[in-house]
């Protein structure tokens, strides 16, 4: 097969994707809400809030050590989606997150969502940056920082989405130490068999990049997995058809 057969075949699944993101997302927003399958960690997330609010304890979200802009990308903006869930809830109770992370950048977005969810009270906006927390670029720095806020502020629960290393050791077991209420997840496959050794449940690989879909239900967010979904099973009957194909 030539190069210009196979950029024609990548434009016609590129073009395919594209139109059924769009056409899934429109069902949703019709009301056609597909059934998603029960992620126990998301379920979780969705519980800390009110429990922190009945032990009167906060919160803690860890947005990780990675950063924007670079490889971490992906990791760090699915945090800020767990965020977002968790500012609107914020904005509702007033009782907002404790949220830490390593990048700077990280921090501007984490009080752009912040904003958004109190854009009705800007003396609540004003008081959930002061829970905003920039510790350290390095990782074991930052990790020493977690560590700290999970001892003193004695936090109920622990939320960790994001991009993490061999540091994760140093929170993760200061958290089941504690006892704290603990959901981690991230897509590095040398730090998920930390996570799932001390958390209460674990977000597995690219189940992070879902948090738009579980926690928010956004139309778009659902509407692409959805588009996902469908494009998986296109390739895989296209492979089918083509191992048929050269065997008979």
């Amino acid at each position: 097969m030539s190069l210009q057969l196979y950029l024609i075949v990548a434009v016609i699944f590129l073009a395919e994707f594209v139109l059924f993101i769009y056409y899934f997302t429109q069902r949703v927003r019709n009301g056609h809400v597909p059934k998603l399958r029960q992620i126990k960690g998301f379920e979780r997330i969705k519980g800390v809030t009110g429990h922190s609010i009945e032990t009167g304890r906060p919160l803690h979200l860890s947005l990780g050590v990675g950063g924007l802009g670079n490889e971490t990308t992906a990791d760090t903006l699915a945090g800020i989606s767990v965020l977002d869930y968790l500012a609107e809830k914020s904005a509702v109770t007033g009782v907002s997150p404790t949220v830490s992370m390593s990048d700077p950048m990280a921090m501007l977005y984490a009080q752009n969502a912040l904003r958004a969810a109190h854009a009705d009270d800007p003396d609540l906006a004003e008081a959930a940056y002061r829970h905003i927390r920039w510790i350290a670029p390095q990782p074991i720095a930052y990790a020493a920082g977690v560590m700290n806020l999970l001892t003193i502020d004695d936090a109920q629960a622990n939320v960790m989405v994001g991009n993490f290393g061999d540091e994760y050791l140093l929170m993760g077991e200061v958290a089941a130490r504690r006892k704290v209420t603990h959901i981690g997840g991230t897509s590095n496959p040398n730090t998920l068999p930390f996570i799932y050794a001390s958390a209460d449940e674990t977000l597995l690989g690219e189940e992070i990049y879902v948090a738009g879909a579980y926690l928010q239900r956004r139309s778009s967010h659902v509407g692409s997995l959805v588009a996902q979904d469908s494009m998986r099973w296109i390739i895989v009957l296209v492979i089918f058809a083509g191992i048929l194909y050269n065997s008979l």
